[in-house]
């Protein structure tokens, strides 16, 4: 790759006065939430629709970015080509080697590849039945097979679980021999050690560039990547006394089955108040679905021994007598949130449970709305189009939306994605705080270590199994031994 240069670049969210990149150096882009990254990820690919000027630029002939808006953009294509009104069955969309095989490449590098990076299993697979893990393993490999002479991997190992993390860096550290790698990251831990050099991106503007020994130890990054919880102002009220049941849920002999591939069965789990969960497994275990049979979001909830907030699901209850007890956060969300609004209106949306406001807002209603949005750091977005946030700034207006209500239950299926350390620990100490209100029990899942914190005193794992089902659900009670269910 030959050099990059920018000089005094100008876009409507980045300043860079300077920025130079030699061949041979290997760099980590380091930005807070909403810092500008894939904008200027948009630039270094020569997007047309990006408006910017530039006193000087040298740009890569070729770049690809794979980050969240490519794996949304591909969701899009794929919901636009569905065919299920055409077929007796399903379009789960293109499989993971139909799209591989779009890009052009050689079968025996693909096949090569796809062996490198473990993901056979994902070949006959649809891209819409792919967990967001695997969606990201399959994009990252479609793009290292178009031999770009800069690859841009935005937030790479958000969503994979701990082996598939270690195989993603190991392959990297080989990689960067023979293809220019240059990652994006919020967070410091995702830094590698073949990276010499680091740059930060914050607000727009890069505050640091250089070796990365002596940027890591600037002061700046304690300022922009570390929470101090002592910090956290106290939180907004409930309107409403939040309903209570005990049980929250249970389950009993439930499991859910694709065709003859049984992923989980037997599954007896009953969750009381203050029963916080946290849900571990690897990718494309079925942590999701299991949260979808809850929330009602999948079609085998009912008749399947699941009761939740009383209601014996398939007996004739609304979807909206589960829903108003819920606050949710879910990758499925984000994609389906597609409708027009504000970040105010999508936040007081959490009151109603819908996608969109179809109704006014109370002033209460906007007054706690606007006081989450503080909390998260968004205060100067409230009004802003949800749309034209990035995605880590819808990530946190729908938190907001999941904690405005304070619900008898909160799911929240990795909704740290896509956030800077700073704000990823002000979320996990919301949770905390929540916790000790005792007003809403909390499922959770991660699959990162920082994560698992003191509140979550029951863990339900997804391990794989040798019997039909590809996994069985292993309960750990904190100061108890674990137990199948």
């Amino acid at each position: 790759m030959k050099n990059i240069d920018i000089q005094n670049l100008r876009s409507d969210q980045l300043q860079i006065s300077h920025w130079h990149i030699e061949a041979g150096q290997h760099w980590c882009l380091l930005g807070t939430t909403g810092s500008g990254k894939s904008q200027l990820a948009r630039i270094l690919e020569q997007d047309d629709e990006i408006a910017f000027q530039a006193d000087a630029l040298q740009l890569p002939e070729s770049c690809v970015c794979v980050g969240f808006e490519a794996q949304m953009a591909q969701l899009e294509a794929e919901l636009y080509d569905d065919d299920t009104d055409f077929m007796d069955q399903l379009d789960y969309g293109h499989t993971g080697r139909e799209i591989l095989a779009g890009t052009g490449a050689d079968e025996c590098d693909i096949d090569e590849l796809i062996h490198q990076f473990g993901i056979e299993y994902l070949m006959d697979r649809g891209f819409r039945v792919l967990s967001s893990g695997e969606t990201r393993k399959l994009l990252i490999a479609r793009a290292m097979l178009t031999n770009p002479q800069l690859l841009i991997l935005d937030e790479p190992f958000e969503g994979l679980d701990r082996q598939s993390c270690t195989q993603l860096t190991e392959f990297l550290a080989i990689l960067k021999d023979r293809q220019a790698i240059m990652i994006f990251a919020s967070q410091l831990q995702d830094i590698q050690a073949w990276h010499t050099h680091v740059a930060v991106l914050h607000q727009g503007h890069l505050l640091l560039q250089g070796e990365k020994p002596s940027v890591l130890t600037d002061d700046t990054i304690q300022r922009l990547f570390h929470f101090d919880s002592s910090q956290l102002p106290e939180l907004p009220p409930a309107l409403t006394p939040a309903a209570r049941f005990d049980p929250i849920l249970s389950m009993e002999n439930s499991r859910v089955q694709y065709g003859d591939t049984i992923q989980f069965e037997h599954l007896n789990w009953c969750l009381r108040p203050g029963q916080h969960t946290l849900i571990s497994g690897p990718n494309g275990a079925g942590k999701s679905t299991l949260l979808q049979l809850i929330t009602g979001d999948h079609p085998q909830c009912f008749n399947n021994g699941l009761t939740v907030f009383g209601y014996r699901r398939g007996s004739g209850e609304s979807i909206w007598d589960i829903k108003k007890h819920i606050g949710l956060v879910s990758g499925s969300l984000h994609q389906d949130y597609r409708v027009p609004g504000n970040a105010i209106s999508v936040t007081a949306s959490g009151f109603h449970d819908s996608i969109g406001l179809y109704r006014p807002v109370s002033a209460k209603e906007k007054n706690i709305s606007v006081q989450w949005l503080s909390i998260v750091g968004l205060a100067d977005r409230a009004n802003h189009p949800f749309r034209s946030l990035s995605w880590g700034e819808q990530r946190l207006v729908l938190i907001a939306r999941a904690l405005v209500k304070h619900p008898p239950l909160l799911i929240l299926d990795e909704p740290t994605l896509g956030l800077d350390d700073q704000n990823r620990f002000m979320v996990l100490a919301c949770l905390e705080r929540i916790a000790q209100l005792n007003t809403s029990t909390v499922l959770f899942v991660s699959h990162r270590q920082d994560e698992q914190l003191p509140v979550f005193n029951t863990h339900l794992q997804f391990v794989a199994n040798d019997g039909p089902a590809l996994y069985r659900i292993v309960q750990n009670q904190v100061d108890s031994e674990t137990a199948d269910i």
